[in-house]
């Protein structure tokens, strides 16, 4: 290293980001300490002050003053806002990344009328990337505009629907928003014309209503909303809906010519919202369904009868097909292959797999099966999945081997796990 030119030395050590090596480097000699002012990343862990001894506020903001532009700053360890505030007036014009673990969601504020941890974070409008853990978000926090600002990441959040919206309306550029683990909101409008890909998990009851303009949009992910109303869907390829908790009603998406991915999750779904759902991804590539029950009201009702012809035909370009319990009993009821055309083809399904739970109607399962691999001339692969089936139900062993008979006379497509 001593024969290196200093640019090489500060270029290496430049890589050096966590807050322990950094000071370690320092001790060194005076050539490597003084190359930590081109450091452009820091690394504060969550066990600062087991490190070092010293106070968080005190170590992180010596740091930060003797590096020229900081451009990524990561803090995990505790710090308090007055801490904040002084570390972004001096490294707030030159971050680009900034990520925090707030911990407001725990230890919130005593005095609300002061400056939040949230309203320092504006001093640093040049951030393309803002990352914080654990926020309390029930006030609008004070920003300006981020005009560079294209990730958003909020994991672990309570917020309320206007000081999120606030939010929002000051990162217009945004291309990436991700909002995990957040509850306390309601009713979420999101407009952002240039954003890409969204993930969105609120918890709670599950009846949260969401409203999104973002003609852009190419991938969507969300949990926990009753009512999805989404214009301007051409470019949307990927999209996730899921309610672990409640009923998913309402869906408007309007035509979904591009749609590739599809994946519906949930305990109980309106039927209205699954076929009108269906339809809308007539394009779609793959396709996994785990919806457990239907009906528009709190009774838990079974699936009604799905054509299996009218329901491949409906989804040509259909490639991998993932379909648990509920949506295969009704593609297996006594009606479903009644009118099946001897020209009749799945053209280009290759992929399926197939959770099965009840022995029920295993005569009409069998011939299910059965026409699948039959029709489907392109299919490479079939899982059956046994789950939680009931042994002591009379018919289960016998549906167990003619499951089995059916792997063996298929076996270079057909697995059961």
């Amino acid at each position: 290293m001593e024969s290196l030119p200093d640019e090489i030395v500060q270029y290496i050590l430049s890589h050096i980001n966590n807050a322990k090596d950094v000071a370690s480097c320092m001790c060194v000699s005076k050539r490597w300490k003084d190359s930590v002012p081109y450091l452009r990343s820091l690394f504060f862990p969550r066990n600062l002050l087991d490190i070092f001894g010293n106070p968080p506020d005190a170590i992180v903001m010596q740091m930060i003053s003797s590096i020229a532009d900081l451009e990524e700053l990561v803090v995990y360890c505790t710090f308090s806002c007055v801490g904040l505030r002084l570390w972004l007036s001096i490294a707030g014009p030159s971050l680009k990344n900034l990520e925090l673990r707030m911990d407001t969601i725990i230890t919130p504020q005593n005095f609300p009328k002061s400056p939040s941890k949230l309203d320092c974070i504006g001093s640093a409008w040049n951030l393309e990337s803002l990352k914080l853990w654990g926020v309390l978000m029930i006030d609008s926090p004070q920003w300006d505009v981020f005009l560079r600002l294209r990730n958003l990441e909020v994991v672990g959040a309570r917020l309320k629907d206007t000081a999120l919206s606030d939010a929002l309306r000051a990162c217009p550029n945004l291309t990436h928003l991700l909002l995990l683990g957040c509850e306390g909101l309601k009713s979420v409008s999101i407009e952002l014309p240039h954003l890409e890909h969204c993930k969105l998990d609120f918890t709670g009851n599950g009846n949260c209503l969401l409203s999104l303009n973002s003609p852009k949009l190419e991938s969507l992910e969300v949990q926990g909303c009753r009512l999805i109303r989404v214009h301007k869907t051409q470019r949307l390829k990927n999209l996730s809906i899921a309610n672990n908790k409640g009923r998913v009603c309402m869906l408007d998406f309007g035509k979904l010519v591009a749609l590739e991915s599809l994946s519906m999750r949930g305990i109980q779904w309106c039927w209205d919202a699954i076929s009108k759902m269906l339809q809308m991804a007539s394009e779609v590539k793959q396709l996994y369904m785990k919806v457990e029950f239907t009906g528009d009201f709190e009774e838990l009702m079974p699936f009604p009868e799905i054509d299996f012809v009218d329901f491949f035909n409906s989804h040509p370009k259909l490639q991998t097909f993932d379909i648990h319990g509920a949506m295969f009993a009704a593609l297996c009821q006594k009606n479903s292959l009644k009118y099946v055309d001897s020209r009749f083809s799945i053209p280009c399904l290759e992929k399926v797999m197939i959770t099965v739970r009840s022995p029920l109607n295993a005569e009409q399962k069998m011939n299910t099966l059965e026409s699948l691999v039959n029709n489907a001339k392109n299919l490479k692969n079939m899982t059956i999945k046994i789950l939680q089936m009931k042994s002591s139900h009379s018919s289960a062993d016998d549906f167990f081997e003619d499951v089995c008979r059916f792997r063996y006379t298929n076996r270079k497509i057909v697995l059961i796990e």
